[in-house]
């Protein structure tokens, strides 16, 4: 195990959350090329959520490529090539991807853009194994944890404006955007992008980020008196919560995903509308991983109790920030404002607890879906956009939860737990064809299910971790993805 520094090292810590932006910046974005695609190749709802099945699949068959290498060199890949090498790779991986965008937009055709959007996941998969354990190198272990959230409000500081300078490349300005949009008009900002992963990995290559990560090397003996498993797969909490963290990113992923549509369908907007909630709902997420980040700060306790209330303000002040470049009209957003109170009670019942905060936030999301599928007009609209607020800390909760016990078996633990992010293609998908099969209102009672399964998650949790004698108490949040 290597020596943590007893203050965090913001020079190897801010370069390193680069890449937790682009992951954020490029999955928010996904959800305006979407409606782009759908018109572009005269797409179905269910056929349009192969953007998000490549995307989000290609994490799963990243991981498995990962393992199956490093089976065949008989050593961790990572371990290898160093952790600096290898989030280089995979930035290079998903530069790779965006040059797809080029001839795919020249030839008009949606397999080789979706393709192109495989391989940029591809690269995200490798990125997402070395990120996270870096970002615990980088400080002190005790807030280790608290610098990945912090790291997860970075990433959604990219899904919040990725959407609009997305939607500003292919549609224009809000005073000047063009309802009929050429698919040709993709490649250039995606071109951009990928030459931003470049100049990122070369940013990394001459960074003192450090080339190793320490890997745990203790048994479960030594955490559990007489308890010793030879795989993580024998561990219940890691299986039920690979489950969780699959639906759980579904459900994340798939609300966003069919919002235009509904707006479409159901309310009349225009395509080049609905940038700014979809801004919105990845900005909710951002405002709830703000607030759990404010233990990473080595302020008073009493600093913190004001941080946790002004943290999400300041991060919807942000959204409307960006939004005020965008020159979009800013007067449909204050009352969110109120809404965010109902994230803030919510975290203050949750009083720290992983699976109280699983289960309160999982039990307000459903309200939050039912009112958007049981009400019409913007009332649904925000009710569906403050999902986000209640997905917000869910990832670290259930991420913490299912990983706590494993010992030795923690790293392959956690690569499993990556792996199910290809949850936010699968779930996306079976929601489109909901919507294709009754109405996309309806479609978001898939959310519902998901949800309802993260709180059985929470209660089971809960007493298998007892059973193995774990203080949830003393449980520490992990990252935000």
């Amino acid at each position: 195990m290597s020596n943590y520094s007893k203050q965090t090292n913001w020079g190897q810590f801010i370069p390193l959350v680069t890449v937790f932006f682009f992951w954020g910046f490029v999955a928010a974005s996904n959800d305006i090329l979407i409606p782009v695609f759908q018109k572009a190749f005269k797409l179905s709802q269910t056929e349009s959520m192969l953007v998000q099945i490549c995307f989000y699949v290609a994490y799963t068959v990243g991981s498995l490529i990962y393992m199956a290498v490093s089976k065949g060199i008989k050593q961790d890949l990572v371990n290898k090539i160093g952790y600096k090498n290898g989030l280089i790779v995979g930035l290079l991986i998903s530069a790779a991807g965006t040059l797809l965008f080029y001839p795919a937009a020249n030839l008009h055709s949606f397999p080789l853009m979706i393709s192109g959007l495989f391989i940029v996941g591809l690269g995200f998969s490798l990125q997402q194994i070395v990120a996270n354990p870096l970002a615990i190198e980088v400080g002190p272990a005790e807030t280790g944890s608290q610098r990945l959230t912090m790291a997860g409000g970075i990433n959604n500081l990219g899904t919040t404006i990725g959407p609009l300078i997305v939607s500003f490349a292919i549609f224009g300005s809000a005073a000047a955007a063009t309802q009929d949009v050429s698919v040709e008009s993709v490649k250039v900002p995606y071109l951009i992008l990928g030459a931003a992963f470049v100049l990122v990995a070369i940013m990394l290559k001459f960074s003192s980020l450090p080339a190793i990560t320490p890997t745990i090397t203790e048994d479960t003996e030594d955490i559990i008196p007489g308890e010793h498993r030879k795989s993580a797969f024998q561990y219940p909490q890691l299986f039920m919560g690979m489950i969780a963290i699959f639906v759980y990113v579904g459900v994340e992923v798939s609300t966003a995903s069919n919002l235009p549509a509904y707006m479409e369908k159901s309310l009349g907007f225009e395509t080049k509308d609905i940038a700014p909630y979809i801004s919105l709902y990845w900005a909710s997420l951002m405002i709830g991983r703000w607030t759990g980040a404010v233990e990473a700060f080595d302020i008073s306790a009493g600093a913190k109790k004001i941080l946790r209330f002004l943290a999400p303000y300041l991060a919807f002040g942000v959204f409307l920030l960006v939004n005020a470049i965008a020159k979009h009209d800013l007067s449909h957003f204050y009352i969110y404002g109120l809404i965010i109170i109902a994230m803030i009670i919510c975290d203050i019942m949750s009083k720290g607890n992983p699976a109280r905060m699983l289960l309160i936030f999982s039990v307000a999301g459903i309200a939050a879906l039912l009112i958007g599928m049981f009400t019409k007009g913007m009332v649904s609209v925000y009710a569906f956009t403050s999902v986000g607020l209640f997905c917000s800390t869910l990832w670290p909760c259930i991420f913490a939860l299912a990983i706590n016990g494993l010992g030795k078996h923690t790293n392959e633990g956690s690569g499993l737990l990556i792996m199910m992010i290809m949850g936010g293609g699968i779930v996306s998908l079976i929601q489109g064809y909901v919507a294709d099969m009754t109405n996309i209102h309806f479609s978001y009672i898939v959310g519902v299910i998901c949800f309802a399964y993260l709180a059985f998650y929470a209660i089971r949790v809960s007493g298998i971790l007892k059973s193995q004698g774990i203080d949830l108490d003393k449980i520490t949040k992990g990252s935000g993805h």
